[in-house]
C-alpha cells in the first residue's frame, strides 16, 4: 500500500501538491489524471524518493520514505518514463539486464528472467539484440516496461508512458498493459492526462487539480456520480469514444 499523510510540496511560491492524504491499495492498478501541473507528476515523484515532501509523509507499505529508507523502498519499484529512456549505446538485452547484472544475478538467471518477460510482452527474441535507435516507439516502451520488471519488483511506477506515441501504437500498448497489469497482480500507479487511457487501466482513478485530489474512484464512479462541476467538465473535455460517451 502506498499512503500519502498531510503531503504538500511547494516550488518557490508555486504550490504543487496541496495536503494530500490518499491511500492506494496493494494489488491494484491506480491512475493519477489531470492536466499539466495539476500535481500528478509531483505525487509519482514523492512515492520514489526522487523529492522529499515540504510536510507531512510518504509511506510504502507502512514504512516512511526518507532519505535513510530510500534505497530499500525504492529496490521494491520499477520505475517507467516518458519515451523509455534507454540508454542508446546498449541493446535492448543489455538495457533490460542492467539492474539484474547490478545485483550480481548468475548469467543463466539473467537469460531465464529475461526470456519470461519477452514472453510476457509479446516481442521475438531477435527484437532484443537490436539498440534503441533501431526500434519503434512502441517497441522502446515495451522494452523500458521489461527493464522495469525485470528484478519483480511489487510496485509499478510509469509516468506518461504512451504520452509521445501515435494514436494507433497507443491504442495496441493501452490493451497490452491492461492485459499485463492484469496477469501481474502488482500495485500500478500510472500518470497520464488522457481520459481513455484512465478509463481502460484504472481499476481506480484520481482526478487532481492545482495540487488537490478532487474525486477517487472507478471511472464509473467519476462519470455518473461527480463529486463536482470539475470532474464532468474535465471528463467531457476530450473526444471520448462511444463506449465511454455513454456514460453521459
Amino acid at each position: 500500500m502506498i499512503s500519502f499523510e498531510g503531503v504538500s510540496k511547494r516550488y518557490g511560491s508555486i504550490v504543487a501538491v496541496d495536503n494530500v492524504s490518499h491511500r492506494f491499495a496493494r494489488g491494484q492498478t491506480h491512475v493519477l489524471l489531470g492536466s499539466s501541473g495539476c500535481g500528478k507528476t509531483t505525487l509519482l515523484r514523492l512515492v520514489l524518493g526522487l523529492i522529499p515532501p515540504d510536510e507531512g509523509w510518504v509511506r510504502v507499505d507502512g514504512r516512511a520514505m526518507s532519505s535513510l529508507s530510500r534505497d530499500e523502498l525504492v529496490a521494491e519499484m520499477g520505475y517507467v518514463v516518458q519515451e523509455g529512456g534507454l540508454f542508446p549505446h546498449l541493446t535492448a538485452q543489455q538495457n533490460v539486464s542492467l539492474a539484474a547484472e547490478a545485483q550480481a544475478w548468475p548469467r543463466e538467471k539473467i537469460t531465464s528472467r529475461i526470456d519470461e518477460l519477452v514472453h510476457l510482452v509479446g516481442f521475438g527474441t531477435s527484437i532484443m539484440q537490436k539498440y534503441p535507435v533501431e526500434l519503434s516507439g512502441g517497441q522502446r516502451q515495451r522494452v523500458s516496461l521489461m527493464r522495469a520488471l525485470m528484478l519483480d519488483p511489487p510496485i509499478l511506477l510509469l509516468d506518461e508512458p504512451l504520452g509521445s506515441l501515435d494514436p494507433l501504437v497507443r491504442d495496441d500498448l493501452q490493451q497490452q498493459l491492461k492485459r499485463i497489469f492484469k496477469k501481474l497482480q502488482k500495485t500500478v500507479m500510472i500518470v497520464t492526462h488522457d481520459i481513455r487511457e484512465a478509463a481502460i487501466l484504472g481499476e481506480t482513478i484520481t482526478l487532481m487539480t492545482e495540487g488537490h485530489i478532487v474525486q477517487h474512484g472507478s471511472f464509473h464512479d467519476l462519470a455518473t456520480r461527480p463529486a463536482s462541476e470539475f470532474v464532468t467538465a474535465f471528463l467531457q473535455a476530450q473526444d471520448l469514444p462511444p463506449n465511454l460517451r455513454e456514460f453521459f
